[in-house]
């Protein structure tokens, strides 16, 4: 090589490890962008609560989450997917047992989760990736009232039996006082909340928790360790404590199951039951895919290990299609579990604009509008023929709160409790049902009503009576 060549050769090559250099350099200062998606609402936000939520949802973004969700094709190894993951100096956080070769990754270089997912999605070994979509309460306008802890509020509970008082239709109600001639409930029978947590002390909830048996070992999880998962399991801190502080979850949990006939408060659908608490939302409201799915697969965990989780309600949602939040669904109904969804509270039209979980087309989902006093379409119901099956109740609905209260709220949020727990009350009576003959049970039990027709697919309000009365037919 000559002299002239040779200086020209080292020029390139100075010059290639320069645009290298400042590649990364680039690469390590790009920030953290993630996706934000809403949840289904229940009640409004002060100023200063969307101020302290958008706190808590910086924190979250800077507390190391991992960025991206990948699904790595079937055969490709363990020791395969490590060396991928060191090539990008990238770690693995999770790994989700209950959907084989779904992994939670974590990037260092915090580079923009999209890129990061990008960059996986090209890999052959890859089946798909995507960002750890972050998940929030995004709550619309509805009353708020307080109550005292020890007076029964059931007169005002129009959802369970409406007598026409306040504006509304009398009979315009889920028709559970005809439900109960039948069944109240059965302790046998375990849903679970996935949501902000549940206030497991609530005077009207410390007897309807779910508590292990003392016979069955804690969780374990590969990645995660050993969960003492006495009632449930807290995602956001790895942990068995799943006490709510935002509330969304208490709410919810008090229409499915508020102990009745104890001269306290309100009355859940269920007089027994069992609510196991899975928290994946903290006090902002704030979670992630990830944590959803981890929840899951916790859930999954415990059905296999015995305990009887035949529901999981979900009143919350995004519009991002997440293929891994997908997947753990489809093992859930494989397990048996029925996935009851609110459809959103923005009075969109599904259809057109898709909303998950509610949204997915498996087996084992209902996806819940909500009705008013007078059996119309609430106003800010999400709706859509094709992608909302069932209505329910969810306007001004009276159930347990923080601080051992009681609340009004509003949204689907509080319709898919509803049906979940109707779903609960039927399997009382019938609890050799599977999940796909309990979710036809559900739909071909509906009160069809005027208001509904185009709107829903069954054009119909969910009905316990009729449930637990056609349960009994699809046993034979």
């Amino acid at each position: 090589m000559n002299r002239n060549k040779y200086i020209l050769y080292l020029a390139l090559v100075l010059m290639v490890t320069l645009v290298t250099a400042l590649a990364g350099q680039i690469r390590r200062a790009q920030k953290q962008w993630r996706s934000t998606v809403r949840i289904i609402p229940a009640e409004s936000k002060s100023r200063e609560d969307v101020a302290q939520n958008q706190l808590d949802q910086d924190a979250a973004t800077s507390s190391g989450r991992p960025e991206i969700l990948v699904k790595f094709r079937a055969g490709v190894s363990e020791d395969a997917i490590n060396q991928i993951t060191a090539r990008f100096n990238d770690r693995i956080q999770d790994e989700i047992e209950a959907v084989p070769g779904l992994t939670a990754i974590d990037d260092p270089d915090n580079l923009d989760a999209v890129a990061v997912a990008t960059q996986y999605q090209a890999l052959p070994e890859v089946e798909y990736a995507e960002p750890n979509y972050e998940i929030s309460l995004d709550q619309t306008g509805s009353d708020t009232r307080q109550a005292q802890v020890n007076d029964p509020r059931f007169a005002e509970q129009w959802a369970l039996a409406n007598d026409g008082r306040h504006g509304g239709k009398k009979g315009a109600d889920i028709s559970a006082m005809q439900a109960w001639a039948t069944t109240k409930g059965s302790d046998e029978i375990v849903v679970a909340v996935l949501d902000s947590g549940v206030e497991y002390t609530h005077a009207d909830l410390v007897n309807k928790i779910w508590t292990r048996p003392a016979s069955m070992k804690p969780y374990q999880d590969r990645d995660l360790g050993t969960v003492d998962d006495v009632h449930g399991y807290n995602v956001v801190v790895n942990n068995g404590d799943p006490m709510d502080e935002n509330g969304h979850g208490t709410n919810c949990a008090g229409i499915i199951g508020a102990e009745c006939g104890n001269d306290l408060g309100v009355c859940g659908v269920n007089w027994k039951t069992q609510i196991m608490p899975l928290k994946f939302l903290n006090a902002g409201g704030f979670g992630t895919v990830l944590g959803a799915v981890e929840a899951i697969n916790y859930a999954i965990d415990r059905k296999r290990a015995g305990v009887n989780i035949r529901v999981i309600n979900v009143s919350w949602g995004l519009t991002q299609h997440s293929r891994a939040l997908e997947d753990v669904i489809r093992k859930a109904s494989e397990a048996g579990i029925l996935f009851v969804a609110a459809s959103g509270s923005s009075n969109s039209n599904n259809d057109v604009s898709p909303h998950y979980p509610a949204g997915y087309n498996i087996g084992n989902v209902i996806s819940v509008a909500a009705t008013d006093r007078n059996d119309a379409l609430a106003s800010f119901s999400n709706y859509g023929l094709k992608s909302v099956q069932i209505a329910a109740p969810g306007k001004d609905i009276l159930t347990t709160a923080l601080g051992n209260e009681y609340e009004q709220h509003s949204g689907t949020s509080m319709a898919a409790p509803l049906v979940a727990g109707v779903a609960a009350l039927t399997l009382s009576a019938h609890p050799n049902l599977s999940v796909d003959q309990l979710r036809s049970v559900l739909l071909e039990s509906v009160d069809k009503l005027p208001g509904l027709r185009g709107k829903v697919s069954t054009q119909g309000r969910i009905n316990a009576a009729r449930s637990v009365a056609d349960g009994k037919i699809k046993t034979f």
